[in-house]
């Protein structure tokens, strides 16, 4: 892959986020590159002396899109993006960034090493997912990290038939379940004790929330099926609930409403600096080896 082309997307609701975006954009046009800016980033950081461009626009034209903010903002921009098979850096500018993750001082070393050829690339798998009601469908979404049915404040447990390729594998109350992506393991999945899975892994993971039977464990699936779930009751009458496709969300589920997810055809692509480590990330993120330890990445 060459760069020629390159978009920035910020989280533009970060105070102070125009100076180091304007110096990234900076040192991308010193490099020999030419600059986009994401169009709300651009109206709402005030980073406008550049050329200004939509997602369209970017799909269109952009060869890299280096995203500076937090994992909720990588997830936004790699939903828009995944339909142009853009790549992606994650600069974070944020708090946890598992997927955002340069730090932002090592930001303009990273990027010109990118640009320069020292870059390593994976892909990582999205979802696709839709919400059926009697045939027809209500709603449906693109999500890199999870699809995620949950109860609506606080009502009752849901009741929940799950299906893969229409067989049928349990039903389950539960304050809700997630069908994360390889990806998703570190967001929502692992606060409520699914498992880790390294996003090289072609899988699709189930993970109940606050299951009534603690025998509802989470399970691995391959990529290769279609999750089924069909809401066959609500905990009370006035008991609602909705389901989030990472940010997402559709919030008026009823009984007897499905909800199919399956690997999306698209992908996301990642780009790294030579030298990025998955489990290095892990240990910074989570916390691993408080001891001291031989140094033997960038950490």
């Amino acid at each position: 892959m060459h760069f020629d082309t390159i978009a920035i997307i910020g989280r533009h609701q970060d105070s102070g986020l125009d100076a180091p975006l304007r110096e990234l954009a900076d040192s991308i046009l010193a490099s020999g590159g030419r600059v986009l800016v994401e169009a709300d980033t651009a109206r709402n950081t005030g980073v406008n002396e550049f050329m200004v461009a939509d997602y369209a626009t970017i799909g269109a034209q952009a060869d890299l899109a280096i995203v500076m903010g937090g994992d909720g903002t990588m997830l936004g921009a790699a939903r828009q993006l995944a339909l142009y098979d853009v790549p992606m850096v994650g600069i974070n500018h944020g708090r946890l960034g598992f997927i955002t993750d340069i730090p932002l001082h090592n930001a303009l070393d990273a990027v010109t090493r990118i640009l320069d050829g020292q870059y390593e690339a994976e892909d990582r798998i999205l979802l696709e997912g839709r919400v059926i009601r009697d045939g027809k469908v209500m709603y449906s979404g693109l999500a890199l990290n999870d699809v995620v049915l949950n109860r609506a404040g606080r009502g009752g447990m849901i009741e929940v038939r799950v299906e893969l390729n229409d067989a049928f594998m349990y039903s389950q109350r539960s304050d809700g379940l997630i069908i994360a992506t390889p990806t998703g393991s570190t967001a929502y999945s692992l606060a409520v004790n699914g498992p880790i899975v390294h996003p090289s892994l072609s899988a699709l993971l189930i993970v109940p929330v606050a299951p009534q039977t603690l025998s509802n464990r989470p399970i691995v699936l391959p990529d290769t099926g279609t999750i089924g779930l069909t809401i066959t009751a609500l905990g009370r009458v006035e008991s609602g609930a909705s389901v989030h496709f990472d940010m997402q969300t559709w919030s008026d589920c009823q009984p007897g409403d499905r909800i199919e997810v399956c690997r999306s055809p698209h992908s996301v692509r990642f780009v790294h600096p030579t030298g990025y480590s998955y489990f290095s990330t892990l240990r910074r993120k989570l916390y691993w080896n408080h001891m001291p330890q031989p140094s033997d990445d960038s950490e």
